[in-house]
Formats: structure tokens, sequence, C-alpha cells
């Protein structure tokens, strides 16, 4: 869940998932659109499915124990390298390296790195030096030391060069500038054209099929914008993407392929993306003059 998501967001996620998958075996027994559910809000789909596919791959073929070697834990789907080597070396004491943000930016410091760390090159670096530095004993200490260096001390922009243990080792003359990495993407701007269809006191929906959004429920897509006022548009982002999502009234009509009925008061349980979501509490507002209520 901490994925490229802070920790003040992640805490009352982590609280309700615990409460609704306390095991490895509950997890495994879950339903996709459950697991969706529970992790709606989070974004990154593709951790709660692989999560969800992991507890299914150590109950099938470790009998519900979570593996021990690295090799094993690497295996389970959606575990990288840091993944693995915090599990091995915090939950096992294994010797083996990690490099987090605040680990990559000591070492690049370290070493006055000025190749990118997110390139190739950097990358490689940056892990053979975790691993050269690792202590044959202690190494759960000794990364944990590391990380603490990182969050405390080696910290971005105003390093406290003046209390740091290790600046007799440090070879870097401006540390403050210090990781380097690749320019970023330049912002893509996408249109995303969607359906409002509702009829008795029920929204037709449609599933996704595709990676990103799979098993998620949303408004049905347009192929083009039709020819009026939407009734509602908002921003939101997606990678290197700023999407500008339209929604425009279309009159009732069967469900086509992957699209499904949904009764108002049942969208609370159906798993959708947040700005789908968000839409359709603006949409279903008593007090929004696009409201189901007036129509």
């Amino acid at each position: 869940m901490l994925q490229q998501t802070q920790v003040a967001t992640v805490v009352p996620f982590y609280e309700r998932w615990m409460a609704k998958f306390p095991d490895v075996a509950s997890l495994a027994r879950a339903n996709e659109a459950d697991v969706l559910h529970a992790w709606q809000g989070l974004g990154y789909y593709s951790r709660a499915r692989n999560l969800r596919r992991a507890a299914q791959m150590i109950a099938a073929e470790h009998s519900f124990q979570f593996p021990s070697r690295l090799e094993e834990i690497l295996a389970l789907p959606g575990v990288g390298r840091y993944t693995a080597g915090a599990v091995a070396t915090f939950a096992f004491g294994q010797s083996t390296p990690i490099v987090d943000a605040n680990i990559a930016r000591v070492l690049a410091r370290l070493l006055d790195l000025q190749t990118p760390i997110d390139s190739r090159s950097g990358h490689d670096m940056l892990w053979q030096t975790a691993a050269d530095l690792q202590p044959k004993t202690e190494a759960r200490l000794f990364n944990s030391a590391l990380m603490e260096l990182g969050a405390l001390v080696c910290i971005p922009r105003t390093p406290r060069c003046d209390i740091c243990p290790v600046a007799e080792f440090c070879q870097a003359s401006q540390p403050e500038l210090l990781p380097r990495k690749k320019p970023r993407r330049a912002t893509v701007e996408l249109a995303e054209n969607c359906a409002f269809v509702f009829s008795k006191g029920q929204i037709l929906l449609e599933q996704q099929m595709q990676t990103r959004w799979r098993g998620l429920w949303k408004l049905p897509v347009l192929s083009s914008a039709p020819d009026s006022e939407p009734l509602l548009r908002l921003d939101y982002p997606f990678t290197n993407h700023r999407v500008r999502l339209s929604v425009f009234r279309l009159a009732p009509e069967r469900a086509g392929l992957n699209q499904q009925w949904f009764a108002l008061r049942a969208l609370e349980n159906v798993p959708m993306p947040s700005p789908h979501r968000r839409a359709l509490l603006h949409l279903s507002r008593p007090s929004s003059p696009e409201s189901c209520a007036g129509l």
C-alpha cells in the first residue's frame, strides 16, 4: 500500500483492509470484486490484484506460510527486488541488500554519483554498492540504520552533514544536488468522455476489461463527445497524464457488452475508480442541478 502512496493516506485503508482480510487464507478466498472494493481510493489497482494472487500462491504452494527464501519471495506476484529484500532482511534476518528512496540518497551522496538513479546504470550501481556494503551478520540492524540515516540526517535539499556519522566517507561536494534523476516527462492531456444513463433509480455502468482499472465499474465510455454540454467536467491525474473527464446525459438504453444496471443505493458496494465515484456522488447529490433526483 505504501508504494507511491503516503503513510497518512495509507493508515485508514490498511486498518480497514486488515479487518476485512486478517490473514492469507481470507485474502486467498476473497473474490476480486471485494478486494478491489476494499482497495478503492488508493489507486494503482494492480497492487490489490497482485496481493490476492500472492495470497493464493502462498496458500497453494507454501501451505499458507509466507516463504522465507529470497527467490521464493521474489516469485510472488507484484513483489519486486526491494520488497523481497526488505521482507528477507526484516522478517527473516537475512543479509540481503535493499535500496529504498532514503538509502538511494545516502549511497548516491557517498559515491558522489552523477548518473541519474532512475536510469538502468544508476540503479545497478546503487544495488551493487548496497550488496558490497552488506555485513554477514546483523543485516537487519544495518539496513534499518541506513534507512534512518537517510530519513533523519541525509535528507533531501538540506542534508545535515554537520551531524552525519559517515561524513568522512562522503565524496559529494554538493550533496544537496544529489541524487540526480532523469528529467520528468511532459504532462499529457487526455479527454475521457463518458455517459450518464439513469432510469428508474438505476445507473448504467460498464466493467473495465483493460489492464488499467480492470474489474472496476465506471460510467460507460463514449467514442466521441456528443454535440451537447456535459453535465459535469472534472480533472484528475494519471501517471504523467492529466485527464479531463466529461460526463454527458444519454437516454436510457439496453445494457451492452460488459454493462450492467445498478441501483443508486447499491453503488457504495460497487468497486469504482475514484474519479467516477466522485462524478456520481456529485450527480446524485440532491442540491446538484444535474441530480438524479430531478430526472
